[in-house]
């Protein structure tokens, strides 16, 4: 069978839900039996988002063969079994840099290489390139980032609609777009989806489903008018309502307009029955949880939604396993002080500190990893967040008053975390990063293998600096205890702390390996933990 694509476009404004919609559309594909692949496509000059700020772009979803991509890939990892690796996320930058040095090496033999078709042809490749991946693809979805009518999204709606013109029926297009609701008039208006879809076929290319994100359900008058003025089928006018729970919820919404049959039938695919039973146990289970628990997020980001997305999903999917709410926290580290520390964190039943760059913040981590420890709070430290504990530790343990970390203190007097080596001589900031999936072999009976019921585990990095070995002989006996090292290598890549309840950080990013149907083993056991922790403590 030939792979099919379905291409997924925005209108109206931004911050939609395209990917998740993408992501949705993907889970229900695949619970026909089919196989599906996910490609996102960035309109900006950045090579990759890995060196763009978490406030204006969220959080780096880093992928097994190392590649820092966009947060929807996340979504793709969440809701489906998507094959994800460079393949699938390419932005403008990337296209351009390809064609460019393809220029200069003389690659097209003199010619004028302009907007089309030299880029347009190198996203058609790029697209073609995610399909054949991995054998067997039945269908390709394709997310255009950014809105209909942005000047930078134009060269990937060219390349698509050249790509539906050459092959005709293997492709659709599902727009996605806004229908607002008025409060002081009482009404939605269709007017701006109308424009939207008006200029996507003057690109020249006509929608054959459009999903309406709304605040309210939309009545079959505001359907049959986007049918009229869009010009698709009334059944092919989806209602995408704000969802009032989890945005688990947007798979079952959309199965319950059959937007998967409308799918299949379009492009020929098998249409079977499916189960959506593991998905509707999650949001019975949100909906009526057995219990709450708090979770303290000490970070720099905290202000930004999406600046660490999947972390606060990951802790989702722990406790929805446990049957509980988790209600998150936020705290800005470098409004964290020794003297307002337990007032601030005194509510909550674990604290996670979640990876980041700079010094900004860093002695608000440092006062928080001592008061978990101190007080016997179940803490978690993720990449900068096992660092941190690593730091704290010596110096209020190991009496090494001016540890430190050479990111924050390139001359301080004991380097406890220091850059990696093979850092040292890199200039460019863009990809040089340890990236990627890793082995780590795991050390019996400790949080960590019992977590995981393992002995050798695999995660993904993104980080320039480690724990100093140096530092290892006075530490461990003070109960530092070094749990996890990379595979035939001594780098930590575990930590944990001796007679601690659960105090446990680690050197890569578990968050980027959770799913809402799997949750990640520490994150599961940093719950139950947290779960502990509550009972335990009933006064407060």
């Amino acid at each position: 069978m030939q792979t099919k694509f379905i291409f997924v476009t925005g209108g109206v404004c931004s911050s939609l839900g395209k990917g998740l919609t993408a992501a949705s559309i993907g889970l229900l594909l695949e619970k026909k039996g089919l196989k599906v692949a996910m490609l996102k496509c960035d309109p900006y000059l950045n090579v990759d988002p890995g060196t763009m700020s978490p406030f204006q772009h969220g959080e780096v979803f880093v992928t097994d063969d190392g590649a820092e991509t966009d947060l929807d890939l996340g979504h793709y990892h969440r809701f489906t079994h998507s094959p994800l690796s460079a393949a699938s996320n390419i932005t403008s930058g990337q296209i351009y840099n390809t064609v460019i040095r393809r220029e200069r090496q003389g690659s097209y033999l003199g010619k004028t290489v302009q907007v089309i078709p030299h880029i347009t042809d190198e996203i058609k490749q790029r697209i073609i390139y995610c399909a054949r991946q991995e054998e067997n693809i039945d269908v390709v979805i394709v997310e255009i980032g950014g809105t209909i009518g942005d000047i930078e999204s134009l060269p990937f709606l060219e390349a698509i609609r050249q790509f539906r013109n050459d092959y005709k029926h293997l492709c659709i297009n599902i727009h996605l777009t806004y229908v607002p609701f008025l409060r002081a008039a009482g009404e939605v208006k269709t007017k701006p989806s109308q424009h939207s879809v008006q200029q996507l076929r003057a690109i020249g290319i006509s929608p054959d489903i459009i999903i309406c994100r709304s605040e309210i359900p939309l009545d079959a008058d505001v359907k049959d008018k986007l049918s009229l003025y869009c010009n698709v089928p009334k059944e092919a006018v989806i209602d995408e309502v704000d969802v009032s729970h989890s945005i688990y919820e947007v798979p079952l919404q959309l199965h319950e307009q059959n937007i998967d049959t409308m799918i299949c039938k379009l492009l020929g695919l098998q249409d079977k029955k499916i189960d959506l039973a593991d998905w509707e146990k999650i949001i019975n289970t949100i909906k009526h949880p057995k219990g709450t628990v708090t979770v303290g997020l000490v970070g720099k980001y905290v202000q930004h939604q999406d600046a660490y997305k999947s972390v606060l999903e990951a802790l989702h999917h722990a406790a929805i396993a446990q049957g509980y709410r988790i209600e998150i926290k936020r705290f800005e580290a470098e409004k964290i002080t020794q003297e307002n520390l337990f007032e601030e964190l005194k509510d909550c039943d674990g604290i996670l500190v979640p990876g980041g760059f700079g010094e900004r913040g860093w002695q608000g981590k440092i006062n928080t990893a001592r008061y978990c420890r101190e007080n016997q709070i179940p803490y978690f430290g993720i990449c900068l967040g096992m660092q941190v504990m690593a730091v704290e530790f010596a110096r209020n343990v190991a009496n090494l008053a001016e540890a430190n970390s050479t990111e924050i203190n390139a001359t301080a007097p004991h380097p406890v975390i220091s850059m990696l080596s093979e850092q040292k001589a890199i200039k460019d900031m863009g990809g040089t990063m340890r990236l990627g999936n890793y082995q780590c072999v795991l050390k019996k009976g400790s949080l960590a293998h019992k977590a995981y019921n393992a002995s050798v585990i695999g995660e993904r990095h993104r980080h320039r600096y480690e724990f100093n070995n140096q530092y290892k002989e006075v530490m461990e006996p003070l109960g530092f205890q070094i749990t996890g090292t990379l595979e035939n290598e001594s780098l930590c890549e575990i930590a944990e702390i001796a007679g601690h309840p659960w105090m446990l950080g680690v050197q890569f990013h578990p968050e980027f390996k959770s799913k809402p149907t799997q949750p990640h083993p520490l994150f599961h056991d940093f719950v139950k933990a947290m779960i502990r922790e509550k009972h335990d403590r009933p006064s407060k």
